[in-house]
């Protein structure tokens, strides 16, 4: 078996010049408080903070990232234990599905998730030897043996972790039961709600009539127009900012904005209500709500999030197999020039709005979202997102954003992932590629080591901190 390793100058610019600074700025970094804005982590792992039950159910099941890889070579999701929707058998047993995974380790070589996985089993659990066909059973008793300690439950790691705060990611309708219970327990400030209200604003889904009755369950209300219907949207982003949200999130495939008519988007929602809403129509009423949210975030001080760009479900037989997010979304080309002109500007001068804008286009980087976010006081640029948080996806990003933008218009980092003991390898390595990226430019003396050092410190820290408005908490 082969020992596992990283080495100390893993990602830095193998340029000796170059990778002496990057080793500097990292390491006045690396120690720094973990602030993740957005995630998807579930809140009850924290409120339970129960062990998590088997090292194939901690890496494997939530992270489409494996999973996506193995399908791809003909590892089916029932052999992975991914559960099935339509009661197809799927397998159970975890010791089979991982020595699954690591008979098929070496698809990831060269990839993100091999390096935040083989961060978790070196740095976070201790694994002395790499993931391999060979090695699978005695890398599956260490995980297990650590997982019953007390210091490998989620919130002894989340202390471990050095996390400052951690926001989930969580639909209008929900009850936010667990953050209640996270706030009374004294964990309020630590783990955050974010208002997700996507699911209402499709109306053309199927599904939307069951959205809709939830929200009325949830406000206890007939939502019969769309006075009522935006007056409970309003309501439920106040439920979440009293339990610790500082943040929307909204995902759509075209970021199109344009106000209707109050009369306009009341027959849209009537349409909805009798279900006849087209496609045409939900395009329509989402574009007139993202304004809407811009107007609220205006009002309330939640910032803004906007995830444009992702044809949700591609693979149609594994989301009606597997359900969404299932490693089927495939990025699409994205405009945002002419999309965002309403929503800008009517909100983009306004001091009050924080609106932070993600493409999974990387085209647009340099051609339209460097020039925008380098105008638009209200816009700051999100990190790479999915597909682009990646060694070299973070260093395009800088290379084509910075010198239109500027770093200071960007949000820092996020990890936005489901596998919360990542959470620190995404961060380390987003530490590892900035120092990297300023340590060139320190090389070019276009900066001097002084102010490298400053600017490695806020887009790991302070940029995130201010980008979220953390800092006007204190």
């Amino acid at each position: 078996m082969v020992p596992l390793y990283l080495h100390e100058d893993r990602f830095f610019d193998p340029d000796p010049a170059i990778r002496s600074v990057a080793r500097e700025l990292y390491a006045a970094t690396r120690a720094l408080p973990l602030v993740a804005p957005h995630g998807h982590v579930a809140p009850e792992l924290l409120a339970e903070n129960a062990p998590f039950p088997d090292p194939a159910t901690l890496f494997i099941k939530p992270d489409h990232y494996i999973f996506r890889m193995l399908y791809a070579q003909g590892v089916s999701m029932e052999s992975l234990g991914v559960p099935s929707r339509d009661g197809t058998p799927v397998e159970t047993d975890p010791r089979v599905i991982w020595r699954r995974f690591a008979a098929h380790y070496y698809l990831f070589a060269g990839t993100p998730t091999r390096a935040w996985l083989d961060y978790q089993l070196a740095k976070v659990f201790e694994v002395p030897v790499a993931l391999d066909a060979d090695s699978a059973d005695l890398v599956y008793n260490h995980l297990a043996e650590r997982l019953t300690e007390p210091a490998f439950r989620p919130r002894a790691l989340y202390e471990r972790f050095g996390l400052e705060v951690l926001t989930t990611t969580d639909a209008a309708t929900d009850d936010l039961r667990y953050h209640r219970a996270l706030r009374d327990e004294g964990w309020g400030g630590k783990v955050r709600p974010c208002f997700r209200p996507d699911a209402l604003f499709r109306i053309a889904q199927p599904e939307w009539g069951q959205h809709l009755h939830a929200l009325e369950a949830r406000q206890e209300a007939q939502l019969g127009s769309y006075a009522a219907f935006r007056e409970a949207l309003w309501d439920r982003r106040q439920a979440f900012k009293a339990l610790g949200a500082f943040a929307t999130d909204h995902a759509v495939v075209d970021p199109y904005t344009h106000r209707l008519a109050d009369a306009d988007a009341e027959v849209l929602y009537q349409r909805a209500l009798g279900g006849t809403a087209t496609v045409a129509d939900q395009a329509a009423f989402e574009a007139h709500l993202l304004m809407e949210m811009a107007a609220m975030s205006t009002e309330d001080g939640l910032v803004m999030q906007l995830h444009p760009g992702s044809y949700r479900d591609h693979n149609g037989p594994v989301a009606e197999r597997f359900g969404p997010d299932m490693g089927a979304d495939i990025p699409v080309a994205t405009e945002y020039t002419r999309n965002l002109h309403a929503l800008l500007n009517a909100y983009g001068n306004h001091p009050n709005l924080t609106l932070v804008l993600f493409t999974l286009d990387e085209a647009a980087y340099s051609r339209e979202l460097a020039p925008l976010a380098g105008h638009y006081p209200a816009l700051r640029l999100g990190p790479p997102w999915w597909f682009h948080d990646s060694i070299e996806g973070m260093l395009r990003f800088r290379q084509q954003t910075s010198e239109t933008a500027g770093l200071y218009n960007t949000a820092g980092f996020n990890d936005d992932t489901r596998a919360f003991c990542s959470i620190p390898a995404r961060h380390d390595l987003a530490r590892r590629v900035d120092a990297t990226f300023l340590a060139r430019l320190v090389a070019r003396h276009q900066l001097t080591e002084r102010e490298a050092h400053r600017l490695a410190r806020a887009l790991a820290y302070d940029l995130v901190r201010q980008t979220y408005r953390l800092d006007q908490e204190e």
